[in-house]
């Protein structure tokens, strides 16, 4: 059952690693958009980096009840910001959306480290 885990780890990763992707290749459009909602330019190069990085934490398995809680932290923020206008259908898809994956990423951060995780070899298999 440990790889159900990994395999989970990496899907819930994957939409942001595309989302870093994204924002890399579309810098101006995407800060465009941040700006429109009222956010500061300064802010992409942290998300950027934030969205690349933290996913492959999680893959890997690195910290990763950190690293789950703050992808928590990250898409409730961005639910907040971005799609909490709950008058427009598609808007309140999204929200729910990240509500649910922020639920994955909690459910992530309860659990003890597994087999298939970096912090399971830097626990048990090193001593």
């Amino acid at each position: 059952m440990h790889i159900l885990e990994a395999f989970g780890r990496i899907f819930i990763s994957t939409l942001f690693l595309f989302e870093a992707g994204s924002k890399f290749f579309y810098q101006i459009e995407t800060i465009d958009y941040m700006e429109s909602y009222g956010l500061p330019e300064f802010l992409f190069y942290p998300a950027l980096i934030f969205e690349l990085i933290v996913p492959i934490f999680l893959i890997i398995g690195f910290k990763t009840r950190i690293a789950a809680s703050a992808m928590c932290l990250f898409t409730l923020t961005v639910s907040v910001i971005f799609h909490s206008d709950f008058s427009n259908h598609m808007q309140v898809i999204a929200f729910l959306k990240n509500l649910s994956i922020s639920g994955g990423f909690l459910i992530i951060a309860s659990c003890e480290a597994k087999k298939y995780t970096l912090d399971y070899y830097l626990k048990y298999k090193k001593k």
